[in-house]
């Protein structure tokens, strides 16, 4: 737009030196003093007109520019508004850890601590006061909890398991930096034996149903001598994303309800006095 406008004013001026062939009319009636005069004056009147009229150009020409600039801030506009709504971790701006950075020191020097990780490390260091155990992988993308516990039965007289029967299980806390994901997976460190492996897998099927929150499964794998091992495990996962506010209450909550529940599951395969035998064994 800005080079069209450039060309109508030379059209403009070409069009005022054409016209020019006026000075030659002074120079024939150049004897005629009075004459000239009178011809000098009524020559000057249309050269006033002209220039008059370059002024109406100059005033029509930039009339059109602000129409180009409105359009040009509209479009700077648009990326600007996308850029400030999320922040490098992609959490938006009313997230709790939004633009915030964490890092631990190691003996490797500082590690990236991203916001699901340091959720986990919250609730682990700052909640429950234990001391820093968590493993973040190169990247800091995935991280991992290990611990320990003791389960006991119940006192009521329902339950197939009571206060002195106590069992030891094994915690693992997976955290997916992408995904948002924490998963928790509690063991009963101690193989099936083989025998067992068609009644658990049937109770199994009979219990995940009225299990309302994770579920059992049975988890092979080998050991160091190459053989299969099979160990019972209760699984149960929650996603941190869209969570603005609370994500180290929800792995708080997902840890709680998770014992409870896988609890209620073991006290209920006890029933079966071969699985009882095996879980106290």
């Amino acid at each position: 737009m800005a080079t069209k406008k450039s060309t109508a004013k030379k059209k403009v001026a070409t069009k005022v030196v054409k016209k020019a062939p006026t000075k030659k009319v002074v120079k024939k009636v150049a004897t005629r003093k009075v004459a000239a005069k009178k011809t000098v004056k009524k020559v000057a009147k249309p050269a006033a007109k002209k220039v008059a009229a370059k002024k109406l150009v100059a005033k029509k020409a930039p009339a059109k520019k602000p129409a180009a600039k409105k359009a040009a801030k509209k479009t700077v506009a648009k990326p600007a508004a996308k850029s400030s709504k999320v922040d490098q971790y992609g959490l938006e701006k009313d997230d709790e850890f939004y633009g915030l950075y964490f890092a631990k020191s190691t003996s490797k020097g500082l590690v990236e601590v991203k916001p699901c990780t340091f959720s986990l490390m919250y609730w682990w260091k700052g909640l429950l006061g234990y001391p820093d155990m968590i493993e973040i992988s190169k990247g800091s993308n995935t991280a991992m909890l290990q611990f320990e516990s003791t389960f006991g039965g119940g006192d009521s007289g329902e339950t197939e398991l009571t206060e002195q029967d106590v069992l030891d299980i094994d915690h693992i806390i997976e955290v997916d930096e992408e995904e948002m994901l924490i998963s928790l997976y509690s063991y009963v460190p101690i193989p099936v034996p083989e025998k067992l492996v068609g009644a658990l897998s049937l109770s199994i099927l009979n219990i995940n149903p009225e299990t309302r929150y994770g579920s059992l499964e049975l988890c092979s794998t080998e050991n160091e001598d190459g053989e299969t091992e099979h160990f019972l495990r209760y699984r149960a996962a929650t996603y941190l994303r869209g969570i603005k506010s609370g994500k180290v209450e929800a792995i708080e909550s997902m840890v709680t309800n998770g014992s409870e529940f896988f609890g209620l599951a073991l006290d209920a395969m006890c029933v079966n006095k071969s699985i009882k035998k095996w879980l106290l064994s």
